[in-house]
């Protein structure tokens, strides 16, 4: 016989998968968007980006630009669809992870005395957002899940988003 306790907290449990995958939609939808604004921001007029690049130091500032606003623009439109959600998280965490080191390596090493000033960048909710995606998947309400479902009704049990 369940204790009150033990009933609420697979309730918890209930609630929270529950709302997982309308989270990740959101997360998704928002993320994705702000992503692909910001590459095609980089996209329409790469001397900025290049530029700014170049005083960071960064080599090859017009190629590394149009990188930068192709992984982010396409990127986000994946997201935006939920598709190879997993695998597109994988270069704007890249990206993320450069653009902490390069344009904002002042908050990486105030990560533990000024934590606020590391959680208060830009790259921080962007980054964020693309880890939750690779380590949670896209939920159920994506292309990558319809995609999982046809291989499952297909006979691949192991394809899953």
């Amino acid at each position: 016989m369940s204790t009150f306790p033990e009933k609420f907290y697979r309730g918890l449990i209930a609630v929270g998968q529950t709302l997982q995958s309308p989270l990740l939609l959101i997360i998704r939808l928002y993320w994705g968007r702000e992503f692909f604004l910001t590459g095609k921001g980089k996209l329409t007029d790469l001397s900025k980006p290049a530029q700014y690049f170049a005083g960071l130091g960064i080599p090859f500032p017009h190629v590394s630009a149009t990188i930068a606003g192709c992984t982010e623009c396409f990127g986000g439109l994946l997201l935006l669809l939920g598709l190879a959600s997993r695998l597109v998280s994988i270069p704007l965490i890249i990206l993320l992870t450069v653009a902490y080191l390069t344009a904002d390596i002042d908050a990486v090493r105030a990560i533990f005395s000024d934590p606020d000033k590391f959680l208060s960048a830009a790259e921080f909710q962007f980054l964020f957002a693309a880890l939750i995606v690779f380590v949670f998947g896209p939920g159920i309400f994506s292309l990558d899940a319809l995609i999982g479902r046809y291989f499952r009704r297909n006979g691949d049990p192991k394809i899953s988003p």
